[in-house]
């Protein structure tokens, strides 16, 4: 385990799997988060992703622990381009509290691999300000279809060296 101040990273347990599935129903999460599934409502369908995803050897995958409770996760990936990619999901209570950022901190700190790349809606400051903190720089724009927005949504392609 990698502790950072009150942050906690562990292997996901799969009595986390129904605390995650509640963090990404509020609707202001899923705005902010914009690349979301298609009904966040489906567990079934949340609950076979998770399952293969935690499957999946190239993943890396920790719950972030914040003063003992499931705050979120936070994982790396191999994308559609083979870079691999960060993402994290921070339930809305942990929201403005530095979670994000030494949950971040923390995992860079134990997975070493570079380059690592991140995504991040444009309009989401939070998750850019985070990822800046931690070291990623901009390096290109695109754009994707958002299912929580239910729009196209321009976003932000960082990459940490």
């Amino acid at each position: 385990m990698e502790n950072t101040s009150s942050i906690v990273l562990r292997e996901v347990q799969m009595s986390d799997l129904p605390v995650f599935f509640d963090q990404q129903l509020d609707p202001e999460a899923n705005w902010m988060a914009a690349f979301t599934s298609k009904d966040p409502t489906d567990r079934d369908a949340f609950m076979a992703h998770w399952t293969r995803i935690l499957g999946d050897r190239a993943n890396t995958i920790q719950t972030i622990l914040f003063n003992g409770n499931v705050a979120g996760s936070i994982s790396s990936y191999v994308d559609e381009e083979e870079r691999l990619e960060i993402c994290y999901w921070i339930g809305k209570p942990y929201w403005g509290k530095g979670v994000a950022t030494r949950a971040l901190l923390a995992f860079l700190a134990r997975n070493k691999i570079r380059p690592l790349y991140a995504r991040a809606a444009k309009d989401n400051i939070g998750s850019l300000r985070v990822l800046e903190k931690c070291g990623f720089t901009r390096i290109g724009e695109g754009s994707g279809f958002s299912e929580a927005r239910r729009e196209e949504v321009e976003e932000f392609l960082l990459r940490l060296d």
